[in-house]
């Protein structure tokens, strides 16, 4: 099991966020699975990163409207 433990800053470098946009994220329900390790101490599974990578990908505009209509749903 890979337990690199991966910080606000690192896991929005990777997505290609601001670490402000992961922490609405987390306020607003997550959907990018976090760890809580402390009070204020919050971290991210690499893995975790790519299925919600995996999680977005398209391959058209229409599978996006299709997709987003099940969301609101």
């Amino acid at each position: 099991m890979n337990r690199d433990l991966l910080t606000t800053k690192q896991a929005a470098d990777i997505l290609g966020v601001s670490q402000s946009f992961l922490e609405r994220d987390r306020w607003a329900g997550a959907q990018i699975p976090f760890i809580r390790v402390g009070k204020r101490c919050v971290r991210y599974r690499n893995k975790d990163l790519d299925a919600f990578i995996e999680s977005r990908m398209f391959t058209s505009t229409s599978a996006y409207s299709e997709q987003d209509k099940s969301v609101q749903a």
